[in-house]
């Protein structure tokens, strides 16, 4: 039974390495790039979508359609970077441990 405490005690110091990494996260962001620069994108660390930054040399009416894909790129590029930073997080907290394909902690 003594492993079961031990067992407990680390799942709780986890649990509350896993809320301090959460609130590190929502102050955290992360900015995507496209077009060489012309456009951003800043995510918080949860995804949530902040700030759009846009060269104004790209406002041009006959130039909507390269805009909105610049804009997704570069979403998608913030997004990957917060992922990326999250799973690095994430292997701090769990010291390594693998988890299961698919399986994802409450973030």
């Amino acid at each position: 039974m003594k492993n079961l405490g031990q067992m407990m005690k680390q799942a709780q110091a986890m649990q509350a390495k896993m809320q301090e990494m959460q609130a590190a996260l929502e102050r955290t962001e992360v900015t995507g790039v496209a077009g060489g620069g012309m456009v951003s994108v800043t995510l918080s660390g949860k995804g949530e979508m902040r700030r759009v930054k846009i060269d104004p040399k790209l406002v041009n009416a006959s130039e909507v359609e390269v805009l909105e894909d610049l804009l997704v790129a570069a979403a998608n590029d913030a997004r990957a970077k917060v992922e990326a930073q999250m799973q690095a997080e994430m292997a701090k907290v769990t010291g390594g441990l693998q988890l299961p394909p698919g399986f994802k902690l409450p973030i």
